[in-house]
């Protein structure tokens, strides 16, 4: 039986994990670490085009962004195929930063010049992030699976 709420539960999951997230990296200072990491890669890659952020506009940027998540959730629901698409690079994405959270938070630093006290911020809800991302991927297949699986039983009209 195809699954009816597309991957919608796993969409809005992913959406409340990154809302968790970003709450988490605002207690903690997050910026704090993120702007002298940019300004160090910037010294090395000056071509490279990363942006340094102040709080209110990175904290308004996120949220934008999470209010854009809730917003597409009733075509995640419908299991939206170009949606689907988007889902597998949030997804990747998300994995990312919830992994690079934890690794800089093994290394106590991002780069070498940009060094911090453990935990890195945002580190509490990475676990967080990072199931709600694989809930997503999985969602993701499942769905398109059982989507395919019905375009097939049913027969074409005439």
């Amino acid at each position: 039986m195809p699954n009816k709420l597309g991957f919608g539960p796993a969409w809005l999951a992913l959406a409340a994990a990154l809302a968790l997230h970003v709450t988490d990296e605002a207690l903690t200072g997050f910026l704090g670490v993120y702007n002298p990491t940019v300004a160090a890669i910037r010294a090395r890659l000056p071509w490279l085009p990363i942006p340094v952020f102040r709080f209110d506009i990175w904290l308004a940027l996120l949220i934008a962004g999470i209010l854009l998540l809730a917003a597409l959730a009733p075509a995640a629901f419908h299991g939206n195929r170009y949606l689907r698409r988007a889902g597998y690079t949030l997804a990747a994405l998300m994995l990312s930063n919830g992994g690079s959270h934890i690794l800089g938070t093994i290394a106590g630093r991002t780069v070498a010049a940009v060094r911090f006290p453990r935990p890195m911020p945002g580190f509490w809800s990475s676990p967080l992030l990072i199931a709600a991302s694989l809930w997503l991927l999985f969602s993701l297949r499942t769905s398109a699976h059982a989507a395919a699986a019905v375009r097939q039983s049913v027969p074409p009209a005439n």
